[in-house]
């Protein structure tokens, strides 16, 4: 994690980047040839993967630019810096996979009430080189930092892809084997449905760290516990509040109520000590009070 005050992007970062860039330099270069194939064999699976590739460079290369604009420093607007960029782009991109699903479904269903004609063999022979690139990308996207949600949302769009791609492929060697062409719909809608419960994660998890919410893996509510009996001369610990900047910067407020001969400075340091042992929060910013607390309303006189 970051240090309390270092806002800037360390290696792990650098290599999410270089990561990213290369990943969406292979999707998009293969899209042109899968918008193609699919064109002349007239499959939906392989156009449906390409519309998916094209969102897939679109957000991979917004992904990138996050990590970009991450370095930038923290200025006087933007006091926590630029990161959380990241977690608005792992956002969008989850809404995207959703709209994706719903144009493949759609698309599918009307292929469903009619009878289009399959080329089997283009499909196997496009899908299967567009296997091979989402591999590629995939496996680049497996070495960053799994736990970053930028990168969890452009691995999920990637496998996406990949998954459309053996869906084509399979569709391809069906129709080859039996001519049965319902089969290349039918295995969109199926990709459609792995997409949205992949995204719908992606966007719950983002949204959580957007709207302010607490660590998931972190009960707020043991923390003035915790500090009370740990913290020699804590009286009463109020006003906690948790949140993160990204999944790997976490934050912390709160008031603390202490004796009149208290050691101020000391049980400061022994409060932030004790939160970064046993909670893992390395910022945190803590209000010392000897009375009542200046945020509470005040008692009102009795007449």
């Amino acid at each position: 994690m970051h240090g309390s005050h270092d806002h800037g992007p360390g290696e792990l970062d650098a290599k999410n980047e270089k990561r990213m860039g290369l990943a969406a330099l292979l999707t998009g270069s293969f899209m042109f040839v899968e918008v193609a194939g699919g064109i002349v064999a007239g499959s939906l699976a392989l156009i449906a993967d390409a519309g998916h590739m094209l969102t897939d460079f679109a957000s991979l290369s917004l992904a990138w630019f996050a990590f970009r604009l991450a370095r930038r420093p923290a200025d006087w607007k933007r006091t926590y810096g630029f990161d959380r960029f990241q977690v608005l782009v792992a956002f969008t991109n989850g809404l995207a996979l959703f709209a994706i699903a719903g144009w493949i479904v759609y698309e599918a269903i009307e292929r469903l009430m009619g009878t289009p004609h399959v080329s089997g063999g283009i499909m196997v022979g496009v899908a299967t080189a567009g296997l091979f690139v989402n591999i590629a990308a995939f496996w680049l996207l497996l070495g960053a930092d799994r736990e970053n949600l930028n990168v969890r949302g452009a691995a999920i769009h990637v496998l996406g892809d990949l998954l459309g791609s053996v869906a084509a492929l399979v569709a391809g060697a069906v129709i080859l084997l039996t001519g049965w062409m319902p089969i290349d719909p039918l295995l969109s809608i199926l990709v459609a449905a792995i997409i949205v419960r992949s995204g719908w994660h992606v966007v719950a998890a983002s949204a959580h760290i957007l709207l302010e919410g607490a660590p998931k893996e972190l009960d707020t509510r043991e923390i003035g516990p915790d500090l009370i009996a740990n913290v020699h001369g804590v009286e009463d610990v109020h006003h906690v509040h948790v949140w993160s900047i990204t999944q790997s910067r976490r934050m912390v407020t709160l008031h603390a109520l202490v004796g009149d001969a208290a050691d101020f400075d000391r049980i400061v340091k022994a409060i932030k000590a004790r939160l970064k042992k046993k909670f893992g929060l390395d910022h945190a910013t803590v209000e010392i009070e000897r009375s009542d607390c200046a945020d509470s309303e005040p008692k009102k006189a009795s007449a």
